[in-house]
């Protein structure tokens, strides 16, 4: 990664750009542009007008007649789309928006271009040259690469020398070499945004420094080619003191996320695609506590049936542990990690088990982190009754609603949810340890034992998995059990059937 310009773009002998059988899109971000608009996109080269597959606009609830002017632009009108929010998502927010259209339109590269003509559309060409080329995937216009002309254009003083130093520290961080991390004329392969969750980050205006980071961390190719500019001072000193100091957080963030101090899920590039992940270099998750019991109470020739596999992990030492197992997973790619380690998985919709075309009554059944994602949990632990050997066990974890973090939130009037943990955006019920136990109990089961799971400190503080914290994990291991109903993340528990399934 370096701050080298690059040849011209693919052109060729006559001059016109060439997409060398790559479909690509142009996507214009805009809001009250309409005294620019029209200017803006009649400067795109015709030898890209002719190339592209589309160009469209996304117009975030423009107050003007941003939108009208587009639609009453002539040129090539068979090749513009125009799409209006219906409320504002912000410049971050309307990349987010526009790539994920630029994916499900199946384009191969699309490149980032401003209404307001800041950044020269005569460039588009150079912009798009390294991708054409298959040299990169990733390409910023940067102004600071001759950066006399960035002064000579009209960059206030104060911006110039803001983003060299900005720009310097935030190489030292992420370990680039970029001549700027704040052009935001850029291009990227598709293939690229497929493999970072660009949609996990700001829709603010520091979204183009968190996906140059991400970008860093898969390892994807950048390059920068010179483009000029067209500077008119609408971001005021304040505000753009505060989009430096965002940038330089979220290089912080990096920084310490890269180095194992402090966990951030934008910057876990291995697990996209992925919602499930092993758990067990933690000794107090809830994989590792069950897994615990498991051995304790001897797997080998029991059959097992486990309710969502996820990454397969306890499925595979149930495996080698001498148990056979069945997996019932919806996710086919969850039920395909499973498959080398299952006597036979169904793809089923766990709602809906009683179509699944379980036959066989277990000696065990595992639902770990499961019942708290079906509409009607209670049904299904009913159902499983009848799956279940009578002195057969069933093993339950579920999340505590009622952790101090959730508290703490509720206090100050919040209910954030998240990707994952406790407050899972895909969670459709809630349990407190109570009446965890008590949903067990009313549909049946005789609760034997009971355990918790603490906050998984190491997984937001990787530096706390070094045994110069064990101490410090150890006290908050055994508050934790001290204080269940405040600080336990989630309970387990270890259940029996008392019954024969044909007296159900």
């Amino acid at each position: 990664m370096s701050g080298k310009s690059h040849p011209p773009a693919a052109q060729t002998a006559s001059g016109t750009f060439d997409r060398r059988g790559l479909r690509i899109g142009v996507f214009v971000v805009a809001y009250d542009d309409d005294s620019m608009i029209t200017e803006t996109l009649s400067r795109v080269p015709e030898s890209v007008w002719r190339e592209i597959e589309v160009l469209f606009v996304i117009d975030d609830c423009s107050r003007d007649q941003t939108v009208e002017r587009v639609l009453s632009f002539d040129r090539h009108r068979e090749k513009t789309v125009v799409l209006r929010n219906r409320v504002s998502h912000r410049y971050g927010g309307n990349q987010k928006i526009g790539y994920q259209y630029a994916l499900d339109r199946g384009l191969d590269a699309v490149v980032l271009l401003h209404a307001d003509g800041k950044y020269a559309p005569e460039c588009l060409p150079d912009m798009l040259g390294p991708i054409v080329r298959g040299e990169a995937d990733v390409v910023i216009g940067s102004r600071m690469l001759e950066r006399g002309k960035a002064v000579e254009a009209g960059m206030p003083y104060y911006k110039y020398w803001g983003n060299i130093v900005f720009s310097r520290m935030q190489n030292g961080l992420s370990g680039m070499k970029l001549s700027e991390f704040h052009s935001g004329y850029r291009a990227y392969r598709t293939s690229f945004l497929r493999s970072v969750p660009f949609w996990e980050n700001t829709d603010e205006w520091h979204f183009d420094t968190q996906i140059l980071l991400q970008a860093r961390q898969v390892g994807a190719r950048i390059a920068e080619v010179p483009t000029p500019t067209f500077y008119s001072d609408q971001i005021n000193r304040l505000r753009g003191l505060v989009y430096g100091l965002n940038c330089l957080g979220e290089s912080v963030a990096f920084f310490l996320h890269r180095h194992g101090i402090l966990y951030n899920r934008k910057f876990d590039l291995a697990i996209r695609g992925r919602k499930y992940f092993e758990k067990f270099h933690d000794h107090a998750s809830s994989h590792t506590r069950i897994w615990a019991w498991l051995r304790n109470h001897g797997v080998k020739g029991k059959t097992v049936l486990e309710l969502g596999v996820g990454d397969a992990s306890l499925t595979r030492r149930l495996s080698e542990a001498g148990a056979i197992v069945d997996g019932v997973e919806i996710n086919t790619l969850s039920a395909d990690l499973a498959r080398p380690y299952c006597r036979q998985v169904w793809v089923n919709d766990l709602d809906d088990i009683s179509s699944a075309g379980l036959t066989e009554s277990y000696d065990l059944v595992i639902a770990a982190d499961v019942l708290e994602h079906l509409r009607d949990p209670e049904f299904v632990l009913s159902e499983l009754k009848k799956r279940v050997k009578m002195g057969g066990h069933l093993v339950v974890s579920l999340p505590n609603v009622a952790n101090l973090y959730v508290r703490l939130n509720l206090l100050l009037g919040r209910f954030p949810y998240h990707s994952k943990g406790i407050l899972d955006r895909t969670h459709l019920h809630f349990f407190t340890l109570k009446t965890a136990e008590e949903m067990l109990v009313k549909t049946g089961w005789v609760v034997e034992s009971k355990d918790v799971t603490s906050i998984p400190l190491m997984i937001v503080f990787p530096f706390l998995s070094k045994s110069l914290f064990r101490p410090i994990m150890a006290i908050f291991w055994h508050s934790t059990r001290f204080l269940k109903g405040l600080l336990a993340y989630q309970g387990l528990f270890y259940c029996r059937n008392p019954n024969r399934a044909q007296l159900l």
